[in-house]
């Protein structure tokens, strides 16, 4: 990445050179995406298991999740699960303290990422605070399974730490551990599908 006084370049394997200061929608491709959200690990990387547990698995499984919550939701909103966690495909998944200490910044650069990656596949750049809400939920939930069935979390810290109020979905959840090629290809599946989906909605 290069970076100048104005500009913080990341250059894709598409070829692409994403400005992450000033992104638009036209440096950005879901190859990207997917293939940046396969390598980078959820935790931190502290979780059980031969391979990580990768945003984009994770971001799978809040769709999923989501589609369960609210099963007559628009393919619209599954798309913005989907993609909910899109811009850490180069910012890359900071822990809650983290983002703390960072203030601001963070938060901003987080937010314009969002925005042309939203308008990029047909999104609004900002999600109505209900759509918003709902994806929390679906968020939350995955985050209460994974620090328990992966990352040494007990019950009650679990609990404390991601309270939700649809905890009797738990029990119909897994977590699988797969290779970051494979998460890859699966997450441009569903996105692919999604977009089909959008498609003929219209």
């Amino acid at each position: 990445m290069a970076s100048g006084s104005r500009r913080a370049w990341q250059r894709m394997l598409s070829g692409r050179r994403l400005d992450l200061l000033d992104p638009t929608p036209f440096d950005i491709e879901i190859e990207d995406i997917a293939h940046g959200l396969a390598f980078v690990a959820r935790w931190n990387g502290q979780t059980h298991g031969d391979w990580p547990y990768s945003v984009a698995e994770h971001s799978i499984l809040v769709e999923e999740i989501l589609i369960r919550l609210y099963p007559t939701i628009e393919p619209l909103w599954r798309l913005a699960a989907l993609l909910h966690d899109a811009p850490e495909y180069v910012i890359g998944d900071m822990i809650s303290p983290v983002k703390a200490a960072l203030g601001e910044e963070y938060g901003a650069m987080d937010e314009r990422l969002t925005a042309a990656i939203h308008r990029r596949f047909g999104l609004p750049a900002t999600l109505p605070a209900t759509v918003k809400k709902k994806i929390k939920a679906a968020d939350r939930i995955s985050a209460r399974l994974e620090a328990v069935e992966i990352a040494g979390f007990s019950q009650s810290e679990a609990k404390r730490l991601f309270p939700i109020s649809n905890s009797e979905i738990l029990p119909s959840l897994g977590i699988t551990l797969r290779p970051p090629a494979t998460v890859r290809a699966a997450y441009l599946e569903r996105f692919r599908s999604l977009m089909e989906l959008i498609d003929s909605a219209r």
